[in-house]
């Protein structure tokens, strides 16, 4: 029981009867009052998590910025927690802005990114006061000079060299990557930006992926940077892993930042200002996703399918992420099953090969850690309709984005 009990958000625990509880609330009943497939957030977890890495990284660097990778869970509630904690944000187009702003983040403290920002992006972002825009391309800075018409910040990304041990599609820091600039490349950059009228050159951003388990990677990409001058701030980008099953062992924050500071201390001026871009490891463990049963085929291999799957959690087909599971008042152990979605591919598997105990129909099951980009990639396959967000805090709970409805379905038709 216990290694399961492990990942899922802190102070979770089997009340009396076996029903398993995050922040005072039965899993079971939140099932039954708001329905399955869901998305419950531990808001406290997440608050928490949020100023963990506020006052660890304050902690090590006078002048610092922690800013909430956005994809990760651009929900406007999540958006708007971060942000009382003191969080910053980074959003990678307009409409990852329009939630930034709906949230109430100080645009000031909003980092647009992209990798192909359109003129709207760019004017939406303008428009709404951003405070950074960090430059990807040469285009960028063409489309800014024409749009801003009084002084944007900006940093420069720049490709370091670094391929961290994570999945190919996450790794964004080597040679090859479709994102930032080599270093021949930047320096041109740096020196148009310089010349601008309209942009001011405030430093550089470097973001080497995701899911990364060890620290050295990160160390790495600071000295990069540091090859190219010194500037007033320096963004280290984000890409600490998170832990998703007991096999898992990612960093601690103060683990990974005093890596990161140690890093910057050496290669860094010590009057910069340092952002860092948590995403993945702020928000995975403050989510848990509740599903029910459907059926239980049993044969060379048992197959235990739920309401969901692949359209609420594409974690699993897309970049092969393992995911552990239990059943909400069976906690730990039980047999080996392949949990499946009720999806028509036969890449819709949720977890294989996960112990369940006595799974049969009409069982809640509760799949642990998926705060992280499981939201932010729902999709309608098979004409799925969204899962609603479920905000939970000492034993109460409340609705923080709907399920969509079969109306939902059809209301961009024309």
């Amino acid at each position: 029981m216990t290694p399961v009990l492990e990942l899922f958000p802190p102070g979770a625990a089997v009340a009396e009867g076996g029903d398993l509880v995050v922040a005072g609330c039965r899993l079971r009943d939140l099932a039954a009052e708001f329905g399955t497939p869901a998305y419950v957030v531990d808001e406290g977890a997440l608050r928490e998590r949020a100023r963990e890495y506020r006052d660890e990284l304050g902690a090590r660097w006078p002048d610092a910025l922690a800013i909430f990778a956005s994809k990760a869970f651009p929900c406007t509630a999540v958006l708007r927690a971060v942000a009382e904690e003191g969080l910053g944000c980074d959003v990678a187009g307009a409409g990852e802005l329009v939630h930034a702003v709906a949230a109430g983040v100080d645009p000031g403290c909003i980092y647009l990114h992209g990798n192909a920002k359109t003129d709207e992006d760019l004017q939406r972002a303008i428009d709404a006061g951003v405070g950074t825009v960090v430059i990807d391309n040469f285009d960028d800075i063409d489309r800014l000079e024409r749009l801003v018409r009084g002084e944007q910040g900006v940093l420069v990304r720049v490709i370091p060299r670094v391929r961290p041990d994570t999945h190919a599609a996450v790794a964004t820091g080597q040679d090859d990557s479709k994102f930032g600039l080599a270093a021949r490349d930047a320096r041109r950059a740096i020196e148009r930006v310089r010349g601008s009228d309209r942009l001011r050159l405030d430093g550089l951003h470097v973001h080497i992926g995701s899911q990364i388990l060890d620290t050295a990677p990160f160390a790495r990409a600071v000295q990069a940077l540091a090859a190219l001058g010194e500037f007033a701030v320096y963004d280290l980008g984000g890409g600490l892993g998170a832990r998703y099953t007991w096999a898992d062992h990612p960093p601690t924050v103060g683990e990974y930042l005093d890596v990161l500071v140690g890093a910057a201390r050496e290669h860094l001026p010590a009057s910069a200002r340092l952002i860092v871009e948590p995403g993945r490891s702020l928000v995975a463990r403050a989510g848990v996703t509740l599903y029910r049963v459907i059926t239980v085929k049993r044969g060379p291999r048992t197959f235990v399918a739920v309401d969901g799957g692949m359209a609420d959690n594409l974690e699993v087909s897309l970049y092969g992420q393992r995911f552990e599971a239990t059943v909400a008042d069976r906690v730990g152990g039980g047999e080996p099953v392949d949990l499946v979605g009720r999806h028509c591919e036969s890449g819709d598997v949720l977890s294989a090969g996960v112990a369940l105990r006595e799974p049969r129909v009409g069982d809640v099951i509760a799949v642990p850690a998926t705060g992280a980009y499981c939201f932010t990639m729902r999709n309608g396959y098979n004409g799925a309709r969204r899962p609603p967000v479920v905000f939970v805090r000492d034993g109460d709970a409340r609705v923080v984005v709907r399920r969509e409805g079969y109306a939902d379905l059809l209301r961009l038709d024309t």
